[in-house]
């Protein structure tokens, strides 16, 4: 699913809104989700990273901030 567009090195912004989460993206890009959806989008977020940092080229790039609580 590569394309032309570069990846974002930084993460959204989240916020809870009359009972909504809402997640600000790059250039203007707004989501607005259930809490479960929310919920349901954190867990698959998380399972793509995993896998996404296992491929080949994933560029690996973190803020450091895993390693400093070890």
């Amino acid at each position: 699913m590569a394309d032309s567009r570069e990846s974002q090195k930084g993460p959204g912004e989240v916020s809870a809104e009359a009972g909504q989460v809402v997640l600000d993206g790059p250039d203007g890009v707004a989501v607005t989700m259930t809490p479960d959806a929310a919920e349901e989008t954190g867990r698959r977020l998380i399972a793509a990273a995993a896998e996404a940092r296992g491929q080949h080229g994933h560029g690996g790039e973190t803020d450091g901030d895993a390693d400093d609580a070890l």
